[in-house]
């Protein structure tokens, strides 16, 4: 008996791991998606009017390429007759397939919204055992990217098996179609799926929803630590999911990635600064890059943020390393002040230090810290430092400024402010002014 439970354990997670295998999400997938800035008050007008600012804005040269159809699309019921899902009428019109068509046309690609529950978190028909019919429909449609949420799962949660089960069926569902469709799920960390979820999709929810907000506690998030948390909850602050994900980041790579969920950035509730730390640490911890604001009316601030190809570039970096915190010190006035490192192709590195204090710091960068993984020889090392949020003569992100060897001393950072850099060794020992750190 114990024999065939395991062989059967077993099958699924060698089904799940080819299931996952599909191409796709090499690097972290970048779109958007329209729950942060419209909630349930979608259409195909909605949607189309982003898809054509994408192309306006030239947002797909940054790499975006998905545009996320989110909950409330459904009809008040599926096909009496096939069990099939079946579109909103009066939101779509002429279909789901006739919009994806429109969004293929424009060069993007198109995803659509479920849960692996009985219902939506909308309240609208979900997929728990509607997986098959479901993923068939999706595929006809021309659908290429499946956000799979966790309402209403009917109990079937609760260990890593009960929800392992439960999104495995879809993956495997998915799979089945032999059409190539990015795989997200979303079930809020809810049973450490980046210990499961790597086998079966492309990228997983590690917390509850963000909200936009930089660091306000919420006891619908109560969690300090997503390691065993018993309730992600929900309107959990940018800060506070950086945390959350600071520990797992080892979990993700190539193929599967620890989803940070949905940017806010343009959503108006955080400053300039906190929303260059939100788009930065995301970008660095290699989660998906999926705008979720108004992409039709954005301001050149909005646009200068979410468009930093330098920044972009350290999370479409081919190695696939999300950083990981060296060292998170508190301050006495509130928040902490922490260095983050990680590697990038051609033996470069990115560096961050994330100030989440009230009160601006001045610290010195070590590289024994930096480069503790690397070992003496990196720590003793010269390297040419860039800035990725400075720009340099040529107006391009990622200035140098200048080279160090040992540690990049005494840099000031602001209150809320997160300071990034690209490290590449070189011999050159010069230096420069310290003040344009």
């Amino acid at each position: 008996m114990a024999t065939s439970s395991l062989l059967l354990v077993l099958a699924l997670q060698l089904s799940g791991a080819l299931a996952h295998n599909n191409g796709l999400a090499l690097t972290p997938q970048m779109g958007w998606n329209t729950w942060n800035h419209f909630g349930c008050d979608i259409s195909e007008d909605t949607i189309l009017s982003a898809a054509k600012s994408f192309i306006d804005y030239g947002l797909p040269n940054y790499g975006y390429g998905y545009i996320l159809m989110d909950d409330c699309w459904q009809a008040p019921a599926r096909n009496a007759t096939t069990g099939a899902p079946i579109a909103d009428p009066t939101k779509f019109p002429n279909g789901v397939a006739s919009l994806a068509d429109q969004i293929h046309s424009l060069g993007l690609k198109f995803g659509i919204y479920s849960s692996a529950g009985m219902y939506t978190c909308g309240g609208k028909f979900g997929s728990l055992g509607y997986e098959t019919i479901d993923a068939q429909t999706y595929a006809e449609w021309g659908v290429d990217y499946l956000k799979y949420d966790n309402c209403y799962n009917e109990g079937q949660a609760g260990t890593p098996k009960l929800s392992y089960d439960r999104y495995a069926n879809m993956s495997n569902a998915l799979n089945a179609t032999g059409r190539p469709i990015l795989y997200s799920m979303c079930n809020w960390g809810e049973d450490g799926p980046w210990n499961f979820a790597p086998t079966i999709a492309n990228s997983w929810r590690i917390s509850g929803d963000i909200y936009d907000n930089y660091d306000r506690f919420d006891e619908r998030c109560p969690c300090t630590s997503m390691i065993d948390c018993k309730l992600a909850g929900y309107h959990c602050a940018m800060t506070r999911i950086i945390d959350f994900a600071a520990p797992v980041s080892q979990k993700a790579g190539q193929n599967h990635w620890n989803d940070l969920d949905m940017l806010e950035v343009g959503n108006g509730g955080m400053t300039y600064d906190e929303y260059v730390t939100h788009f930065s640490m995301w970008a660095l911890l290699k989660s998906p890059l999926i705008l979720g604001n108004d992409v039709t009316n954005m301001t050149n601030e909005t646009l200068s943020v979410i468009t930093n190809d330098a920044i972009i570039a350290v999370n479409q970096d081919a190695n696939g390393s999300p950083v990981e915190r060296m060292w998170n010190t508190p301050i006495s006035t509130g928040g902490t002040l922490s260095l983050w490192s990680g590697s990038l192709v051609n033996n470069t590195y990115v560096i961050a230090l994330l100030n989440t204090s009230p009160d601006a710091q001045t610290v010195s960068v070590n590289f024994t810290d930096v480069f503790i993984d690397q070992g003496p020889s990196y720590q003793a090392g010269t390297y040419e430092i860039y800035d990725l949020w400075q720009k340099d003569d040529a107006g391009a992100w990622g200035a140098s400024v200048g080279t160090y060897t040992g540690s990049i001393p005494d840099v000031q950072i602001g209150t809320h402010q997160v300071k990034v850099w690209k490290a590449e060794p070189t011999s050159s020992v010069s230096r420069r002014d310290l003040s344009e750190l």
